[in-house]
């Protein structure tokens, strides 16, 4: 019989990949240039020279069954170790690869670490707006997804709101900073501030609250600092991908940390590992694990997206729309104009403009603007944002 629980999931689609198919569709029909896709998190800077590089030397010099064979499944020597090392130069760490585990991306990093540190019927905290696919991965846990509300207007993490969403059954809280939709960028006296109630909690417990640390956007800030997060609460568990910092979205490789402070580091490890292997994950990709170790600091271009996120927070606020500000990632967070944000996108459409509304990220009333797009395309999206503002006057 077929699992009416996948059904689901399959037949009720992601609203911001449903958005991205109309935008192809639009964009076929009436001309690419005609069309402002402000939906997917699909960069739009292209990866580093050093990832071509890395890639044309590994087809030179490694035989086609190494290059393309499989690799440990926690993931290639010299792409663990690169990591670890390169942690340690920057955070003053002292990991080794027995730490790491390398993935198929920061999603299945998530659904790894959700799957080895919780156990069905216990509970994992999201501060919402989040990221939709956090529900979907907490419930395949046989988990409930509890939302704990970011502060209004900032929409940064509110200490206060997760402490009241705590229950005996709460084995996680994931955060995610900088954040998708909202851009902001948790400060280390916040996290201080829920590591010390966390502690306390902790007390009364067998096994500590965990932090899931989701990171894809870390290298992506305009000014802030990204604390690391298992200096200020030792049982964090760090996921990150390189979709973001080397533009890899589609060859879906990253990695788990598990330092060795956190609680039962190595069966947590272990756990990581099991879950990879029910999941169906063998290795992440051979090639770009090279691509990794080769380019593990290579920098990002965080100045293309700056210069969009500017003129975005610029243009839209003389125009009237109430914006809160990015501090990273590539998304702008934008009020809608009336209280139904489906309704809002409706609207939008007319005007060729896709962005997403915040009904997908467990929020009435906003939008996500993806600004991971060309400059070009802002410009142009300017008369429509403006003839949309138009139309509800």
């Amino acid at each position: 019989m077929i699992n009416e629980a996948m059904y689901a999931r399959g037949a009720e689609s992601s609203k911001i990949r449903e958005i991205f198919t109309y935008a192809c569709e639009r964009k076929a029909q009436i001309g690419a240039d005609k069309v402002f896709d402000f939906s997917l998190g699909n960069p739009s800077i292209p990866a580093p020279e050093a990832v071509r590089s890395s890639i044309e030397r590994s087809l030179a010099e490694c035989a086609p069954e190494e290059l393309h064979g499989y690799t440990p499944a926690p993931g290639l020597p010299a792409a663990r170790k690169a990591v670890a090392a390169s942690l340690n130069r920057r955070f003053g760490t002292s990991y080794s690869m027995g730490d790491i585990f390398m993935t198929v991306g920061a999603a299945a990093s998530v659904s790894c670490a959700l799957h080895a540190l919780t156990s069905p019927g216990d509970e994992v905290i999201v501060v919402s707006p989040y990221f939709p696919e956090y529900k979907v991965w907490i419930e395949s846990c046989g988990c409930t997804c509890v939302e704990a509300p970011a502060k209004p207007y900032t929409f940064r993490l509110s200490v206060g709101s997760i402490m009241e969403a705590i229950t005996p059954r709460t084995a996680a809280i994931i955060v995610n900073s900088p954040n998708n939709p909202t851009g902001s960028v948790y400060s280390r006296e916040v996290l201080q501030r829920l590591a010390n109630c966390l502690n306390e909690v902790n007390q009364s417990r067998e096994q500590p609250v965990f932090l899931i640390s989701d990171e894809p956007y870390r290298e992506l800030t305009y000014g802030a600092e990204v604390p690391w997060v298992p200096d200020i609460y030792k049982n964090t568990v760090v996921c990150y991908s390189y979709s973001k910092s080397l533009s890899l979205p589609g060859e879906r490789v990253g990695w788990v940390l598990v330092p060795p402070a956190c609680f039962e580091n190595a069966r947590a490890m272990a756990a990581i590992a099991g879950s990879a292997r029910a999941l169906g994950f063998v290795c992440a990709p051979a090639l770009f694990q090279r691509v990794v170790a080769d380019c593990v600091d290579e920098p990002c271009n965080v100045e293309a997206y700056n210069r969009n996120r500017l003129l975005l927070v610029n243009e839209l606020g003389e125009m009237g729309y109430s914006v809160v500000e990015p501090e990273g990632a590539f998304y702008l967070w934008v009020r809608a104009l009336e209280s139904d944000a489906e309704a809002f996108c409706e609207r939008a459409k007319r005007f060729e403009l896709l962005p997403v509304p915040s009904d997908s990220f467990g929020v009435p009333g906003w939008v996500r603007v993806g600004y991971c797009v060309s400059y070009d395309t802002i410009v142009n999206s300017l008369p429509a944002w403006r003839a949309l503002m138009d139309s509800y006057r």
